[in-house]
């Protein structure tokens, strides 16, 4: 056996000396068609399983791993299976679950953001997400989860990072991560934290462009530096690499390079070798993030770029736009040179070391890869399910966070404040994100409650404020509430209230007028967009259990209990009042 194995037996990994024959047998077994198949995840979305294993077996293309989306938890499972059956290697099925199940099955729960555990103040309730996470989703089969989010919150303009990020100072990120990352590998999921070299800094998404990380050296071993350093030590056993630069260490550590060759993440030999790995000591695995985004494709050409990843230190990569294409680029960039074959097979020895440590290959030699067999019971009337379901509830009701109530409207009294003028903003889901429409229990539930809402419709004229008297509004209304759901979708570069139009603006005018209360249930940071209105509360998470939370908050049978990661007034010193 060759010694390039000994490091497997060291954190994260901690193989036997069996387990390293293994790796051994198996990577000597492999052809090289077998060896760059493997360095690719596929996802699961749009093809149906059956015909994405004909285009495979056409092409001689056996990847190492898949990412699955949400899809019912049996078709989970089922896909899984049919996967395996194609290879006798075993492989890595990945998850994308941040804030639930729901990720991965659309039975799985919906427990809340990385951001609504914070608010709770007790790492408890972020152990409980890992935990909730990986427990459905290894019901489903899968293995290994894209998370957590370990990224800083700084930059309230940020539309991407915010509610998936725990927080905006750096020891609450580590101590939070640290406990979902517990909860996950108590569970036998592997995690995968991200995004290197770090988000949060800039107002840009990686999703459509190169974002930059533009902190220091200095600072960012003091920020970054220090979150990854604690969890490589605490055993994490990959990283994403992301498509964000970080000038002032690839600069430090090749002081030769041009602007242009200043390359994020992905691509950078200097941060994802000579940082993470050398400097910090990393010594799992190194996953590109999804090479289908912008920000991997912006700088330089997908010929030039899928083999810079790999001899950048990147062991797995993420998505293909075309399965023949990205393929062909990888086994001719081995056949040229320009993959080595020694960084071929570290990358490929490195896959098959996580699924050493996994167990997957007795695993699949006992036939339990996929151990649950009753999937639809267990998401159906399992005891383990309603616990999960029961947690969920407990941090929601832990999590509601009243930012401010400076002229004292809550508890509301129905009697005073019966007739509402409900204004809902967003809530129309996103590309990553497609939940909506949760306002109708919202309503519903205030309508159990006694209250007789009116819904906002600037297609009305008697609700337009143009062309009406603020004392028809005062006469018509008791209270004014805006239902606010604006998401981080990974589509829009800003992630901002939409007013309607001028004549039938639904701007929070009245406050002055009408007692007025503004719920966000999404992104923390709308006071930016209305810094007087008197009375603010923070969800964090557009769940059944917060809606249900804050309700009872707001007519005083619940006290608020949550407590702000990041700074809700965003800087403004007029959102205070």
């Amino acid at each position: 056996m060759s010694n390039d194995y000994a490091k497997y037996m060291k954190k994260p990994f901690s193989l036997s000396e069996s387990d390293c024959e293994w790796i051994d047998r198996t990577l000597k077994g492999m052809t090289l068609e077998q060896k760059v198949a493997h360095l690719f995840c596929i996802l699961i979305k749009d093809k149906p399983v059956e015909r994405m294993i004909s285009e495979m077996r056409s092409l001689n293309f056996q990847p190492g791993s898949y990412m699955s989306d949400s899809f019912p938890a049996q078709k989970v499972k089922d896909n899984f299976c049919k996967l395996q059956a194609e290879t006798e290697i075993p492989l890595l099925f990945a998850c994308n679950l941040e804030r639930g199940a729901d990720g991965i099955c659309t039975e799985g729960t919906f427990y809340g953001t990385q951001m609504q555990t914070a608010a709770t103040a007790d790492s408890h309730y972020a152990y409980e997400l890992g935990r909730v996470c990986a427990q459905e989703a290894a019901a489903c089969g899968a293995n290994w989860n894209f998370g957590p989010v370990v990224d800083i919150d700084a930059n309230f303009h940020n539309p991407i990072t915010n509610t998936r990020a725990f927080a905006s100072d750096r020891d609450t990120v580590i101590e939070f991560s640290k406990a979902f990352i517990k909860g996950q590998i108590e569970e036998g999921l592997a995690v995968c934290i991200k995004h290197w070299p770090g988000d949060g800094q800039d107002e840009r998404d990686q999703h459509m462009l190169t974002s930059i990380n533009g902190l220091s050296a200095a600072d960012w071993d003091a920020s970054y530096g220090r979150i990854y350093k604690e969890l490589i030590d605490f055993g994490a056993q990959s990283v994403m690499a992301a498509h964000i630069l970080q000038p002032s260490y690839s600069r430090l550590l090749n002081p030769s390079l041009k602007d242009n060759e200043i390359y994020p993440g992905s691509l950078s030999y200097e941060l994802t070798t000579g940082l993470l790995k050398e400097r910090l000591g990393f010594n799992g695995l190194v996953v590109t993030d999804a090479t289908s985004m912008t920000g991997f494709m912006q700088v330089m050409s997908r010929h030039d770029a899928l083999p810079v990843s790999i001899m950048a230190g990147c062991d797995i990569i993420l998505f293909s736009l075309d399965i023949k294409e990205d393929f062909d680029i990888a086994l001719q960039a081995v056949k040229n040179g320009r993959i080595t074959m020694k960084r071929l097979d570290e990358a490929v020895s490195t896959i098959l070391a996580l699924k050493a440590h996994l167990r997957l290959h007795k695993k699949l030699a006992e036939q339990k890869t996929l151990e649950i067999d009753d999937v639809s019971s267990f998401f159906s009337d399992s005891p383990a399910k309603k616990k999960n379901v029961e947690s969920a509830k407990d941090c929601a009701d832990k999590a509601v966070t009243l930012v401010k109530d400076v002229r004292h409207l809550l508890p509301l009294d129905v009697k005073k404040y019966k007739r509402v003028l409900l204004h809902v903003l967003g809530d129309k889901g996103g590309y990553h994100d497609p939940v909506k429409n949760t306002h109708k229990l919202f309503v519903s539930l205030m309508e159990k409650e006694g209250f007789e809402i009116t819904l906002y419709d600037s297609e009305k004229l008697d609700l337009r404020p143009i062309g009406n008297s603020v004392s028809s509004f005062v006469e018509r209304f008791d209270l004014i509430i805006y239902y606010c759901s604006v998401k981080t979708s990974g589509s829009d570069t800003v992630s901002r209230i939409s007013w309607a139009p001028p004549g039938g603006c639904n701007t929070p005018r009245y406050f002055n007028d009408i007692p007025t209360l503004f719920i966000s249930v999404d992104n923390p940071y709308m006071l930016f967009d209305v810094p007087r209105v008197p009375s603010y509360i923070n969800g964090y998470t557009p769940t059944p259990y917060v809606i249900e939370a804050i309700v009872e908050k707001i007519m005083g049978r619940s006290d608020f209990k949550g407590k702000s990661p990041v700074d809700p007034f965003c800087g403004l010193f007029d959102a205070r009042f």
